[in-house]
């Protein structure tokens, strides 16, 4: 595997984006990662990881992806590992994205989008896609590199703080920790799993001889003494053997004594076999015999129920002649409700008719209607008149609505035009008065700016005085700390140096050598006393001596940069007091506000200005519109009288009794709808009473044709459906169990028949038979 370029994006230390070319670095043959601690030369190898196997080692990889992000990332940067390497002869490139709680774009709140991977291969000069899924390219690494991330991080990337642990350990420590670097547990785990299946094959086979055994006593009980079991205990050589081959000698006498055991049960079956046919006979003759007497009760029914079935067989023909009728019977009973309805609709249209047409026929009645349609296509021409004059009076009436807006409208123009001159002088001088507070405001905003940066300088060069006192106390405090934690590790490292040969000794056996001298008697080994300091005590100070000294490096690089700051906030705001210069940006503030204040009715005065002379510009142009309209209103008056004059004589003669000449047209209307209705319904009734006179002579014909004497009598014998259903389910029921019972008395007879001859039948048989044949 070769890595050619690492690019990040707000992950572990780095805020934005940085990228590593390795092939630049790796020119040479080796690089070195370096610098102080947090720097992120331990994070950047956790990229690789993380671009690899979508998580990184230790205890980093917990959580769902916010442990990976930076702290110091904008708000709306995503972060992002992309990795280019070469593995198994492909160029491939892999960009993994963690889940991220973002910003809404939309309300308040923060949403979470999933983790993204994608993996792409470069062939032929370009990049192509190979998949997004976390699985499928997870499984692809996997495959490629050969090791899982576990394997990954123990062969490849050793964890951080193991190498030094390595180096100072012992040979025993050492195998240890090389043991669980390189998984070598599993192999004693395989040497284990070996012995345990020694141990309990062994078990298994000493539990198979003894059952074996068992079931070898077992088969000499039932050989009743003809096998001989040799004397052998459960696990030792041989007993399979030699207790299958008693097995077999038990075997083949077994096998004598089931051959003529098999001959008795072949005699015994072929008795029974005998038997069971001799039984099956006489329950065959049993069957038969009762069935005989169920036949012969089944026919004394049937003969009782003669009359009944005779019934219905009548029925059920004069209904199928009656079906015949039918259609005459519906056409005459639509024939009647038709002739009921159209008397019922020429007496009411009757009742609606004036009195002189109430005994009319209804040639005379579509007379009358014709009249009456006549007269009423005259009055088109006085409806025509009379919409004419509601237009010339509501015209009329316009003319004097118009005349009193129009003067309304002079009134309103002479007297807004009476002061249109002060008003237009007062809005300029508004004007004048806002342009100049315009300009003395954009004078005031060219000094607010540096007298607001000095203030702000001030204010930070006075915080930051504070800020400077404190890191100074926590830089001395910090420097005591570590003093402190050196003097104890250096303590307890003379400590541990004083008692080491106690330490050396705890190690030493009987017969075996000594560390120090090689001797393998040990008469008087040191012994460890009161306060004695071990390994792993001096290597805990060691420890915080580190981290104090660390923490004091923070401290003093965090009071060099605080120091630098107030530096440069002193120099832009100089020795002016932050009290005055708030005076001076507070009173700039007033003046360059009232400015704004005084220039901000600029553009109102403009706006109204302009309306004022749109304004102007209206009125007078009503005006002259006005004065234009009331010259020519006059002639048209007087045209609009004469004409109404005219057609107010018309419509008086048009009229008549009637309120209008539209009241008068209604009342024609209405008169020829009704005398045209009373007509229809008339001509209608006489046509439906000869229809039912047609009617009733067809039923009549079609009755006798049937074998009715009357009408009356062809509709009673009809049957309805559920009616007919039921006759023929009887009847067909009755058929069905005649046939039964001449099909069983036919096979008695056929069997008696071929048994003896039919005179020597008891007379009941014979009875039976003969009623059989009456059936």
């Amino acid at each position: 595997m070769r890595l050619h370029r690492l690019d990040i994006t707000a992950f572990g230390p780095f805020g934005g984006s940085q990228s590593v070319d390795f092939d630049e670095l790796s020119a040479a043959g080796l690089f070195l990662l370096h610098g102080p601690t947090g720097a992120g030369k331990t994070s950047v190898l956790d990229a690789v990881c993380y671009a690899l196997y979508g998580s990184v080692p230790g205890a980093r990889q917990s959580g769902q992806g916010t442990a990976l992000r930076s702290d110091h990332a904008a708000p709306g940067t995503r972060t992002s590992v992309t990795l280019e390497l070469t593995v198994a002869g492909r160029r491939l490139e892999i960009t993994r994205q963690p889940p991220w709680e973002r910003k809404k774009k939309r309300g308040t709140g923060t949403t979470l989008d999933k983790a993204q991977t994608w993996l792409r291969a470069h062939d032929a000069g370009t990049w192509k896609d190979l998949s997004r899924s976390h699985q499928e390219i997870g499984e692809e690494i996997t495959q490629l590199l050969g090791m899982s991330r576990e394997q990954f991080c123990q062969v490849v990337l050793l964890p951080q703080g193991d190498f030094a642990r390595f180096l100072r350990a012992d040979a025993e420590a050492r195998g240890r920790l090389l043991g669980r670097l390189f998984d070598t547990h599993r192999f004693a785990e395989v040497e284990k799993r070996l012995a345990e299946r020694r141990r309990a094959t062994e078990a298994e086979v000493r539990d198979g001889d003894a059952e074996l055994l068992a079931d070898a006593h077992r088969m000499q009980q039932a050989a009743d003494g003809a096998m001989e079991l040799p004397e052998l205990t459960p696990g030792d050589p041989g007993l399979a053997e030699a207790v299958l081959t008693a097995a077999a000698v038990a075997r083949s006498t077994a096998r004598e004594q089931l051959t003529v055991a098999r001959c008795r049960l072949a005699a015994a079956e072929s008795a029974q076999e005998a038997a069971g046919r001799a039984l099956d006979d006489v329950r065959e003759v049993a069957r038969l015999q009762r069935r005989f007497a169920d036949a012969r009760e089944r026919a004394r029914l049937l003969e009782e129920r003669d009359d009944a079935h005779r019934a219905d067989r009548q029925r059920m023909e004069r209904g199928r002649k009656a079906e015949a009728v039918a259609p005459a019977l519906e056409l005459r009973e639509a024939a009647d409700a038709e002739h009921r309805a159209a008397v019922a609709a020429e007496a009411r249209a009757r009742a609606a008719l004036p009195e002189g047409f109430a005994g009319a026929g209804p040639a005379g009645l579509a007379a009358a209607a014709r009249r009456t349609t006549e007269e009423f296509g005259g009055l088109e021409s006085a409806r025509r008149a009379e919409r004419r004059l509601a237009d010339v009076r509501a015209e009329r009436a316009g003319l004097d609505r118009q005349e009193r807006a129009d003067e309304d409208v002079l009134h309103d123009a002479e007297t807004w035009l009476a002061g249109w001159e002060p008003a237009r002088a007062g809005l300029q001088e508004r004007i004048d008065a806002a342009q100049e507070a315009a300009s003395r405001a954009e004078q005031l905003a060219v000094r607010r700016e540096p007298v607001q940066q000095r203030l702000g300088a001030a204010r930070k060069r006075d915080q930051l005085a504070g800020d400077t006192e404190a890191a100074q106390r926590q830089a001395l405090a910090s420097g005591e700390r570590a003093l402190q934690a050196r003097t104890h590790w250096l303590d307890l490292k003379e400590q541990r140096l004083n008692g080491i040969a106690a330490e050396l000794a705890t190690g030493l056996a009987d017969g075996e050598p000594c560390a120090v001298c090689g001797a393998t008697e040990h008469p008087a080994p040191a012994r460890k006393v009161a306060g004695h300091v071990d390994r792993e005590a001096e290597e805990r100070a060691l420890a915080a001596s580190r981290r104090a000294e660390e923490a004091h490096a923070d401290d003093e690089r965090r009071l060099n940069l605080v120091r630098q700051a107030l530096a440069a906030a002193a120099a832009e705001a100089g020795d002016t007091p932050t009290g005055r210069l708030v005076d001076e940006a507070e009173e700039l503030e007033r003046q360059y506000a009232r400015a704004r204040r005084e220039a901000s009715g600029l553009h109102a005065a403009r706006e109204e200005l302009r309306r004022a002379e749109q304004e102007h510009e209206r009125r007078t142009t009503a005006r002259r519109e006005a004065e234009l309209r009331a010259a020519s209103r006059q002639a048209r008056r007087e045209a609009l009288d004469r004409e109404r004059t005219t057609l107010e004589g018309e419509l008086a003669q048009a009229r008549g009794s009637s309120g209008s000449v539209a009241a008068r047209a209604a009342e024609l209307e209405n008169r020829a709808a009704r005398l045209t209705e009373a007509a229809e319904a008339a001509r209608h009734a006489e046509d439906t009473a000869q229809r039912l006179k047609d009617a009733d002579a067809r039923l009549a014909d079609a009755a006798f044709r049937a074998g009715f004497d009357t009408p009356q009598a062809a509709a009673a014998a009809l049957l309805d459906a559920a009616t007919h259903r039921e006759l023929q389910r009887r009847l067909d029921a009755r058929q069905a169990e005649e046939a039964a019972v001449r099909a069983v008395l036919a096979a008695a007879d056929t069997a008696a028949a071929a048994q003896r001859p039919a005179a020597d039948l008891a007379p009941a048989e014979q009875a039976a038979a003969a009623a059989g044949r009456r059936v």
